[in-house]
């Protein structure tokens, strides 16, 4: 398992399995870099996404979407955007950038051994492990 430095970054794959990525953490932030894109997100998510995980008790859908555009209701992104989350709102930090939580963030906590994801080609899903 990699370190999840910037010199040894998690390799991660889209639960789809369409598209691989990687995430490391510096400091505070987690980076994610698609392609030549780069997405910060909050480092605390992962600790607050496995709690309400935990606290949800079963599978919930991701509801990947870009900020720009909405997220259904009781989704990991909507999760990762609402005023009621532990941070009262985006855990995404580059403005313009700050969705696709819900894509992103759910295979490094599978990868971390926090959580367990269904790798359906559309609608995936993930629970709390253990």
């Amino acid at each position: 398992m990699a370190e999840g430095t910037k010199s040894d970054p998690w390799q991660l794959t889209t639960p789809p399995g369409t598209s691989s990525y990687t995430m490391y953490r510096e400091g505070d932030e987690l980076v994610c870099q698609v392609g030549s894109t780069k997405l910060t997100y909050q480092a605390r998510a992962i600790d607050d996404l496995a709690a309400w995980l935990r606290e949800q008790g079963d599978w919930v859908p991701l509801g990947a979407a870009d900020e720009q555009k909405p997220a259904a209701d009781g989704t990991v992104e909507a999760w990762g955007r609402s005023e009621t989350n532990p941070v009262g709102g985006w855990y995404g930090l580059r403005k313009g950038y700050r969705g696709r939580f819900g894509m992103y963030l759910p295979p490094l906590l599978e990868a971390l051994g926090l959580a367990e994801l269904t790798h359906d080609p559309r609608n995936n899903r993930v629970r709390a492990k253990g």
